[in-house]
């Protein structure tokens, strides 16, 4: 039986730049993040003996004069327009029951929907018990094909204009605002008005299954560091992990130099 053996090596050290990128201001439940009353609570902060005080464990983060702490890991909260990706749970008469990896599950009406639609929607309304209603009426909604999913916390997957992303390495990922990511691979000819489903059955060639799976550990990867997760920072970290053999890339040491070298080329390309 082949065994495999680490030694363990010593940690490159951070460049200064990554090191003041990477500090955040972290607070964990009740912790004071300001006695200043000229600020404004927001979302995870309570007002306490005339003191902002923390009720998540997360990161601070300030727009204006408004403060509010965006958790590290934490359940779906539905916006409408959210683009989301889910899983049928149960069939109804009137109405399908979707999980999106929110607290609730999610409402996907057949009035609402682009038959035969399925797991690629839209959030259309939040009910006041947290519960979110979907659409699929447009056609670039509806039943997903072959692909992979992965589950990640929907704090790190970053808010963009669009969450469709056809990336050069021949594979096409749709960030869902709820964490769950699906990787499939580019089709060849798109059709606008096919609609959102489309049956296709056939084999999946190797030479993509290769580069869904060094997709999906790249993504893996960064979500282990902490990173968030778009076009660019999965294209870098994809590029980053090319030198490595797939199944390598989620040995420590391994994913935390790709994260690295990904890390200094967003932050040099930010200037």
């Amino acid at each position: 039986m082949a065994m495999e053996m680490r030694l363990p090596v010593a940690r490159k050290p951070l460049s200064e730049s990554l090191g003041r990128e990477s500090k955040k201001h972290l607070v964990v439940p009740g912790d004071t993040i300001t006695t200043d009353t000229g600020f404004m609570r927001g979302h995870g902060t309570y007002m306490g003996e005339e003191k902002l005080i923390a009720s998540v464990a997360g990161s601070v983060e300030r727009v204006n004069k408004l403060i509010c702490v965006k958790a590290l890991k934490t359940r779906y909260n539905g916006e409408v327009g959210d683009i989301v990706v889910g899983r049928i749970t149960e069939v109804q008469q009137k109405r399908w029951k979707v999980e999106t990896n929110s607290r609730l599950d999610s409402v996907l009406l057949l009035s609402s929907m682009n038959l035969p639609g399925g797991e690629l929607a839209e959030v259309q309304a939040v009910f006041s018990d947290g519960a979110v209603s979907l659409h699929t009426r447009s056609l670039k909604y509806g039943k997903l094909g072959q692909g992979v999913l992965v589950q990640v916390s929907p704090s790190l997957v970053k808010r963009q204009k669009t969450h469709f992303h056809d990336l050069p390495c021949g594979a096409s990922v749709i960030l869902g605002n709820n964490g769950f990511i699906w990787i499939y691979p580019t089709p060849e000819h798109k059709e606008e008005d096919a609609g959102g489903f489309i049956a296709n059955l056939e084999p999946v060639s190797l030479a993509d299954r290769e580069v869904i799976s060094r997709l999906r550990n790249c993504i893996v990867s960064l979500v282990t560091q902490r990173m968030m997760l778009y076009d660019t920072s999965i294209l870098y970290c994809y590029e980053a992990s090319l030198p490595h053999p797939i199944k390598d890339i989620l040995k420590p040491e391994i994913m935390e130099e790709i994260v690295l070298e990904t890390r200094q080329r967003l932050l040099e390309q930010e200037g």
